[in-house]
């Protein structure tokens, strides 16, 4: 089945959470700081960039998972979003559970589109 695209627009749109692989978190720890990401960004969009809000729920909302060896790539991968203008959100742990207080886990894109984010990320492994 085609990916799903927003209404009129022709382009699929997605949010991509790539996670610091050297924290070795466990499934359910990754897959909350991935769902934090998402609220942030989701929220972030909702207040400055509606229409790709909009345009990324009716294509259903796609989020992937992505994973880097080390706190450095993921720097890297914020330098490269940015510089492209891309939406990010960094997820830092309050420290109960796995990790120190503070750590950086995970970074967040988008939503944007596809053609846009995956220069980005296209490249990264699955989580």
């Amino acid at each position: 089945m085609p990916p799903k695209r927003s209404p009129g627009s022709g382009r699929e749109h997605k949010m991509v959470v790539v996670v610091r692989g050297e924290l070795r978190l466990t499934a359910g720890k990754a897959a909350v700081q991935i769902a934090h990401a998402a609220v942030a960004l989701t929220l972030r969009a909702e207040r400055e960039a509606p229409r790709e809000l909009e345009a990324w729920l009716a294509g259903g909302g796609k989020k992937i998972a992505l994973e880097v060896p080390t706190l450095g790539d993921l720097e890297a991968v914020e330098r490269q979003a940015r510089a492209r203008g891309l939406p990010t959100a960094w997820v830092e742990d309050a420290g109960l559970t796995e990790v120190p207080p503070g750590t950086r886990t995970c970074l967040g894109l988008g939503p944007a589109p596809a053609e846009e984010i995956d220069p980005v990320t296209g490249e990264l492994a699955l989580l």
